[in-house]
């Protein structure tokens, strides 16, 4: 749970048992489990040295352990908050009736502020590959946070993502669900689908009113009587086929028209 020594904490405590002694004894829990003192036992053994020992007798023996270490340990902020939560993590109990109490509870057992505590709850629920290495100092708990928060905030997009892709393109939910998409790249997938269906109305709208509007002009002239042959637009001849085509197309557009109650 706790990082090892450095170098040079080690070497200190090798020279104060030394010297003077084991001056605090190891304390051991009611059945024999180590609670704290393993490296000073470890240097008495390395120094030949009788070690001391007494046996912890209140209630709580893996708080008392996380309280004294996280006390008596050269930790960050970062790191105590850190420790205190892995450990709180793995013990977790329906002692405490909310979080916030059990958040306060753990504050007051290991002298860590509610305000680092939190953070490093963030980290465990939303970039729990960071616990270790802000433990061990590599990443402090700042960084960490800040990266899980960009995670929890990520999670909450998909979800959101999601319950709109169940609505507007339950097809794309499906391939989120079955893992052959992310959240983010089906939403992608839907705006570009909104994107191009916007496009494609762009361009019908002009089209027809262009070509609706043009037509209805030539309504009571003899536009019609003086179309020449000779003068055809190349693949844009009129014929009594393409004049049926829109006598059917504009029959079809009234009916639409009148569907949408257009005017």
């Amino acid at each position: 749970m706790f990082p090892p020594l450095t170098n040079e904490e080690l070497h200190e405590l090798t020279e104060s048992i030394r010297t003077q002694g084991l001056r605090h004894p190891i304390v051991l829990g009611p059945d024999g489990t180590l609670l704290d003192g393993r490296h000073r036992l470890a240097v008495c053994k390395a120094l030949g040295v009788e070690p001391r020992f007494t046996t912890y007798e209140g209630g709580d023996p893996d708080g008392y352990a996380l309280s004294v270490n996280i006390r008596q340990r050269n930790l960050t902020t970062g790191q105590a908050a850190m420790i205190a939560t892995k450990a709180q993590a793995a013990t977790e109990t329906n002692e405490h009736p909310s979080p916030e109490e059990g958040m306060r509870s753990l504050s007051e057992k290991t002298g860590v502020s509610i305000g680092r505590l939190e953070l490093a709850d963030m980290v465990m629920r939303h970039e729990p590959k960071l616990v270790e290495p802000v433990i061990m100092r590599t990443v402090s708990l700042d960084k960490a946070h800040e990266i899980a928060l960009t995670n929890k905030v990520r999670a909450q997009v998909s979800q959101q993502h999601l319950a709109r892709l169940r609505t507007d393109a339950p097809d794309l939910a499906d391939r989120v669900i079955a893992g052959e998409l992310t959240a983010f790249q089906a939403w992608n997938k839907h705006q570009g689908r909104i994107k191009e269906d916007a496009r494609q109305r762009r361009v019908a709208t002009y089209l027809l009113c262009d070509v609706v509007t043009s037509l209805a002009q030539t309504r009571g002239s003899r536009t019609f009587a003086r179309y020449d042959p000779q003068y055809e637009a190349p693949r844009r001849a009129v014929t009594r086929e393409t004049i049926a085509h829109a006598m059917t197309a504009l029959t079809e557009m009234d009916a639409v028209w009148r569907e949408r109650n257009l005017p």
